[in-house]
């Protein structure tokens, strides 16, 4: 039996091209990611878990339409929820696709533990006490340059690979500002490119029962605070990154 082509459609050439970086860069961290995807409401959640950050990884695009096979371009909003291949979706990505067919879902993979406990659909709240983004860019260069020079300084003997992960989980480990939000959260904003260097970035801080989520415009990532447990509950509106 032959299983309908899905086609993915973004509202614009921009939405396509963002979410290819976002994908290569998870690809970065764990060349076999798997993505869990939801599409409703016209736009599309894409969650990834990149391995040296321990956090949640979000991206949304705006849909234009999306259809099935023959039906393709009908003008049917896009509703699907499925886990895949993080590699095979970046790979049918065309930004500068003709025809608005940006891109095809490969077939749905048995998706890691994490991809059926994501963060709850709200309501959230916004904590205070986050630091602006030149802040958060500051503390992130300080905590890699003590990293470096605790490293340096270990004796041959003690140059091991657990002896560098303690120093990595104690300096990642601390809390932002006056925030519950631990300092390996920024970074791996920072690293997936939701903290880019722009002076008025808006980033925020959010929280929902034991869920802590930093937002920026371009993505957001989340994890449950210490002590909470597991992930937490299937749910999570798409419409907001």
């Amino acid at each position: 039996m032959t299983m309908p082509v899905h086609s993915v459609l973004f509202a614009d050439p921009g939405e396509a091209a963002d979410l290819a970086a976002f994908l290569g860069r998870l690809l970065h961290y764990d060349r076999a990611a798997a993505v869990r995807l939801q599409a409703a409401g016209g736009a599309l959640a894409v969650f990834g878990r990149p391995p040296s950050f321990d956090v949640l990884a979000i991206r949304t695009a705006r849909l234009a339409v999306a259809g099935a096979g023959a039906g393709a371009g009908t003008g049917s909003p896009a509703t699907f929820d499925t886990t895949v291949s993080a590699g095979e979706f970046l790979e049918t990505l065309d930004p500068e696709s003709p025809t608005g067919v940006a891109g095809v879902l490969p077939g749905p993979v048995t998706g890691p533990p994490w991809t059926g406990m994501l963060p709850p659909r709200g309501p959230w709240r916004e904590l205070p006490g986050l630091p602006g983004p030149q802040e958060l860019r500051t503390a992130l260069n300080t905590a890699v340059g003590e990293f470096r020079a605790r490293d340096e300084a270990l004796p041959e003997d003690r140059r091991t690979r657990a002896e560098r992960d303690l120093i990595g989980r104690e300096i990642w480990s601390r809390p932002v500002g006056g925030t519950p939000l631990p300092l390996r959260a920024v970074h791996a904003a920072q690293s997936l490119g939701f903290l880019r260097p722009q002076p008025d970035l808006p980033v925020g801080l959010l929280a929902a029962g034991s869920w802590l989520r930093l937002r920026s415009p371009y993505g957001s990532v989340a994890l449950r605070t210490e002590g909470s447990g597991g992930l937490g509950a299937l749910q999570l509106s798409v419409g907001r990154r």
